[in-house]
C-alpha cells in the first residue's frame, strides 16, 4: 500500500479511531509549542501558523485512524501544515520566492528520507518566542493563560475550561481574541530586547505561577486543588528554566512549584476535604519534588544575583519541607524571610502571611496587631483568608465567641465549596 503521508516510514499501531485519539492529544500536549512556533517562524503569523497545525491535528485524527501512527507524528503534523500553508498562498495568488522554497525545502527531506521539524539550531528558540507571544502584555491576564496553556501547553480547550470551570465556549473565544489582538498589534515573533525582557520575564513567571496558585488552592468549585494544573506549570516552568538557564526567578518558581506540590498529596483526606499544614502527614509529602525543588534553588542561588520574589518564596517552602514537624519548622527563619520578602515584593498578602509565621514564631497576641492593622486599610476586604486568619487568632487565645464571628464571615467570602465547608465546621468548633 503506498502511503500518502509526508513520510513513508509509519510504527506499525492499530488502525482505529481511537488509539488516533490518544495519540493526537499526546502529540500535541510534547510537541505543541515546537509544532506551532516553527510555523511562526516561517509564515510569520502566529494566528495562522496556530490554525494551521489544528487544520493538521484534523488531518491526523482521520488519516491515523486508518494508515497508523507515523514513526515521527511531530514531523507529518509539521509537514501537513506547511502544506497547508503553501495551498492557502496559492489560493492567493502569492506564490512567490517563499512559497517556493518551502516546497522545496518539503520536497528535500522527503526525497532524502529526513524527519527534521524544523532547524535544530532554531528549536529553542521558537518555543522561547513562542512563550514570549503567549505572555505578551497587550493580552489580558485571562488571555495569556489560556493561550499559554493552549498553544505551549498542548491542552485543549476543553481541558482548559475543565481546569478552571468556565465554558468551553469562553476559552475558545479567549484564545480567537487574543489572536486578533497580537495580529492588530503586529506583535513580532522575537525574543525581546535585553532592556525589554526583565519586565516580561516578570509576566512570564506571573502567569505560570497564576496557572500553579489555581491549582494550589482553586478559587471557586467543588475541589480544593486542581493537580493537573500544577503539573502542567511545573511541566512549563522547566521547559523555561530549560530555555533560560540564566535567569535566577526562573529557578526560584520552578522550586518554589516543586516545594510546594510536594505536599499536595497529604493537603486532602480521602473525602477531598483541605487538611491543614499542622495536621498533615509528612510521610505523605513528596520527597522527589523537594530533592528537586531544592536542587532548582540551589541552581538560582548558584548564578550569585539574589534572590528576587520567587526565590524567596521557595525558601519558605524550603522550611517546611525540611521540618520534622510544625513545632520543629525554624519559624523564626520564616519570619525574616517574609520580611525580606515584604521589602523586595510589599503586598498585603505577604503581610498576611506574615503575621500567620509571626504567631507560631512569637505568639497568637503580636500577631493580631498584623491582621488588625490589615483589617483596617481595607486592603484585603472581601478576601477570605483575612477573617480565616484572624478566627485561628482569636480562638489561640481564647476569644471563642469573636473566633465564631471571623469564622463565619470567612467561610461567606470563600469561593471554593471544601474550604467553605471547612470553615464552616471551624466556626460550629469555635461556639463550643
Amino acid at each position: 500500500m503506498t502511503d500518502s503521508s509526508p513520510y513513508s516510514e509509519t510504527a506499525r499501531s492499530a488502525p482505529d479511531t481511537g488509539s488516533a485519539e490518544r495519540a493526537v492529544a499526546a502529540v500535541w500536549r510534547i510537541e505543541s509549542a515546537r509544532i506551532v512556533g516553527a510555523l511562526t517562524r516561517m509564515v510569520g503569523d502566529f494566528g495562522l501558523a496556530e490554525d494551521l497545525a489544528q487544520e493538521a491535528l484534523v488531518d491526523a485524527l482521520r488519516q491515523w485512524s486508518v494508515d497508523g501512527v507515523p514513526r515521527n507524528a511531530g514531523a507529518w503534523l509539521t509537514a501537513v501544515a506547511k502544506r497547508k500553508a503553501i495551498d492557502r498562498w496559492r489560493r492567493q495568488e502569492r506564490l512567490d520566492e517563499r512559497v517556493a522554497l518551502l516546497a522545496h525545502d518539503l520536497e528535500q527531506e522527503q526525497r532524502e528520507g529526513r524527519d527534521l521539524l524544523w532547524d535544530p539550531d532554531a528549536v529553542d528558540d521558537d518555543v522561547l518566542r513562542l512563550i514570549f507571544i503567549s505572555c505578551h502584555p497587550v493580552l489580558s491576564k485571562e488571555a495569556q493563560v489560556a493561550l499559554t496553556l493552549r498553544v505551549v501547553g498542548g491542552l485543549s480547550s476543553e481541558e482548559i475550561a475543565r481546569a478552571f470551570l468556565v465554558p468551553t465556549a469562553t476559552v475558545q473565544q479567549r484564545i480567537v481574541r487574543a489572536k486578533k489582538t497580537l495580529s492588530a498589534a503586529d506583535v513580532p515573533f522575537e525574543v525581546p530586547s535585553r532592556e525589554e525582557r526583565a519586565p516580561r520575564i516578570g509576566a512570564i513567571l506571573g502567569v505560570l505561577y497564576l496557572i500553579f496558585n489555581e491549582a494550589h488552592a482553586a478559587s471557586s468549585g467543588p475541589d480544593w486543588m486542581r493537580p493537573e494544573l500544577s503539573d502542567e506549570a511545573i511541566r512549563l516552568g522547566r521547559v523555561l528554566a530549560a530555555l533560560m538557564p540564566q535567569e535566577p526567578e526562573v529557578h526560584g518558581l520552578l522550586a518554589l512549584m516543586e516545594l510546594t506540590a510536594a505536599r499536595f498529596g497529604a493537603r486532602v483526606d480521602r473525602h477531598g476535604d483541605p487538611v491543614l499544614l499542622a495536621d498533615q502527614d509528612r510521610r505523605r509529602w513528596d520527597r522527589g519534588r523537594i530533592s528537586r525543588g531544592r536542587a532548582s534553588l540551589a541552581t538560582a542561588d548558584a548564578l550569585g544575583r539574589g534572590r528576587g520574589a520567587y526565590g524567596l518564596q521557595a525558601a519558605i517552602a524550603e522550611c517546611h519541607a525540611v521540618a520534622a514537624s510544625v513545632e520543629e519548622t525554624d519559624w523564626e527563619r520564616i519570619v525574616l524571610l517574609y520580611e525580606a520578602l515584604g521589602r523586595l515584593a510589599p503586598s498585603p498578602v505577604v503581610e498576611l502571611n506574615r503575621a500567620a509565621a509571626v504567631a507560631m514564631a512569637t505568639g497568637p497576641a503580636s500577631a493580631l496587631l498584623i491582621i488588625d492593622r490589615l483589617s483596617s486599610s481595607g486592603a484585603l476586604r472581601g478576601y477570605h483568608l483575612l477573617p480565616a486568619t484572624r478566627g485561628e487568632l482569636l480562638r489561640r487565645l481564647g476569644r471563642e465567641e469573636e473566633a465564631r464571628s471571623a469564622f463565619t464571615v470567612a467561610a461567606g467570602l470563600a469561593g471554593n465549596d471544601r474550604e467553605r465547608s471547612l470553615l464552616e465546621r471551624k466556626a460550629r468548633g469555635a461556639q463550643k
